[in-house]
């Protein structure tokens, strides 16, 4: 590829990624249905697309997709990102609690009416239990941790994506399904090109 392609498809792929997580948060930083909402609810809402947002880039780092990203630093960036997806998840899931803590009982108690809830549940313990896993990485040993990471994210994603599509909420009904699908294909394209098959050696430290 000469360098003038090469220039042309990085700006493609920036600018993509640009878009598809900037139009879903100014959806939701500028919807009506946030005119009557308490700030707290608000900050959870937005937090809660933040979240969504960071899921689109971590299989993009992992898989090293981003163009004039060097590899190592692409993955220090996806433990970054990492960090900053449980800070969203908490600061989602704290908002409401906060502005409606039987409503958030229910959920994860898994008793609420609506299955969007029970799929925001799970999602948000395999989140946990990633960032619990990642702080015992090394003890885990490459292979173990290479699996359970996986199978977490796939959990991760699957459930966010089964939490967000049904709600009619702030984002905005076609931002949100093209993230959504973003967000599954990434997934996907770096579990095929880049995890599977697990290699037999592990990967220098970095």
């Amino acid at each position: 590829m000469s360098p003038e392609h090469s220039r042309i498809r990085a700006i493609a792929i920036w600018s993509g990624l640009i878009a598809a997580v900037g139009i879903p948060l100014a959806a939701a930083a500028t919807s009506p249905l946030l005119a009557w909402r308490d700030p707290v609810y608000i900050l959870a809402a937005f937090f809660g697309v933040v979240g969504l947002a960071l899921l689109l880039l971590q299989p993009l780092l992992i898989a090293g997709a981003l163009p004039n990203v060097p590899r190592v630093t692409s993955r220090r960036l996806h433990r970054l990102t990492g960090v900053c997806l449980v800070a969203a998840v908490t600061l989602h899931v704290g908002g409401l609690w906060i502005t409606s803590p039987p409503d958030m009982i229910d959920a994860l108690l898994f008793a609420s009416p609506t299955l969007f809830s029970v799929w925001g549940v799970v999602a948000m313990w395999a989140v946990i239990f990633t960032a619990l896993l990642a702080a015992r990485r090394r003890h885990l040993g490459w292979r173990r941790w290479r699996y359970a990471h996986v199978a977490l994210s796939v959990i991760v994603v699957a459930g966010t994506i089964a939490h967000a599509l049904p709600i009619e909420g702030t984002m905005g009904q076609r931002s949100k399904i093209a993230l959504c699908l973003l967000v599954g294909l990434a997934t996907l394209a770096a579990l095929a090109k880049h995890v599977w098959p697990i290699r037999r050696s592990a990967p220098a430290r970095s």
